[in-house]
């Protein structure tokens, strides 16, 4: 298995970790050549893409690919992969493509009023952002059905793990516990979104899959819970409706549901990490709360 993964950022590089563990042939990409170093570090052969043009080194090494993981987040311009594969026929790039992965989010349901929500859940997206997500679905399902490819859609919950998480916001002053009434996220640990995207690579799984941990729960929860485990008083509560946040932080309070884990579980995955608390503990036990990409 030879598998590109087009933007290894956070959870591109633990995918890619977990894959070259399993000695599989990973490549990746990276908006700039400082980064590249981090992508070699997790096993990772590294290539420069500026989002719009493959370069001769790029182009060569995607003959060979069999497995394609993209992890750019759109735009308002669309996909960037769609676009460019838009001008160059697919197959001639990727003649050996077996499956192609994309990673969303579950922000393509748009709020439900703390109700639970599936895969068969008809997106009603409720940020720009969240609208961006469903039309690169849609145009990933569209090419996958012209090229006759198996493809995964992964929508992740919010993604925390080493180095990204509540203990390190209570450690460098910045969590906050916010409060607003009856709601509801769920979360994901990033060595969970890897397993289960090598999980479906292995298997070249077709289909729509909640990647998310088994309890929604309130946000200010997760850092009362985090500050117990560090031994320090937690945040002060503040009230959603008069704190001061960013208009991208208010919007994900405007979406309130709880997530439904059960068709990937159904093919018989495991989450190792299924709530926070149990994932809290074994990170701040294990020391690598503050290690980005233990």
């Amino acid at each position: 298995m030879h598998v590109m993964i087009f933007g290894a950022g956070y959870s591109g590089k633990a995918i890619g970790r977990l894959l070259s563990v399993a000695a599989h042939r990973v490549s990746g990409t990276t908006r700039s050549l400082e980064k590249t170093a981090a992508l070699g570090d997790c096993g990772i052969v590294p290539f420069v893409f500026d989002g719009s043009t493959l370069t001769l080194e790029l182009r060569t090494e995607l003959a060979t690919v069999t497995h394609l993981v993209q992890s750019i987040a759109p735009g308002r311009d669309g996909d960037p992969l769609i676009r460019l594969f838009g001008r160059e026929r697919l197959e001639t790039l990727m003649p050996k493509l077996e499956w192609v992965a994309y990673l969303s989010t579950v922000g393509v349901y748009g709020d439900h009023a703390g109700a639970w929500v599936d895969e068969d859940t008809v997106p009603k997206p409720v940020s720009e952002r969240s609208v961006e997500r469903v039309k690169a679905e849609q145009a990933w399902q569209a090419l996958a059905e012209k090229n006759g490819l198996p493809l995964a859609i992964l929508r992740l919950s919010g993604i925390y793990g080493p180095g990204r998480n509540a203990f390190v916001n209570l450690a460098n002053g910045t969590a906050r516990r916010l409060v607003k009434k009856d709601q509801m996220f769920n979360r994901i640990r990033v060595e969970d979104i890897a397993r289960a995207a090598v999980f479906l690579a292995e298997r070249c799984e077709p289909g729509i899959f909640n990647v998310t941990d088994n309890e929604p729960s309130p946000p200010q929860d997760v850092v009362s819970e985090a500050a117990r485990l560090m031994g320090i008083d937690p945040p002060p509560e503040q009230a959603f409706e008069t704190a001061e946040l960013s208009p991208m932080a208010r919007s994900f309070y405007g979406e309130n549901k709880r997530v439904s884990n059960a068709r990937l579980q159904a093919l018989g995955f495991a989450f190792r990490h299924e709530n926070y608390r149990q994932s809290l503990n074994d990170l701040w036990l294990d020391g690598s709360w503050n290690k980005a990409g233990a």
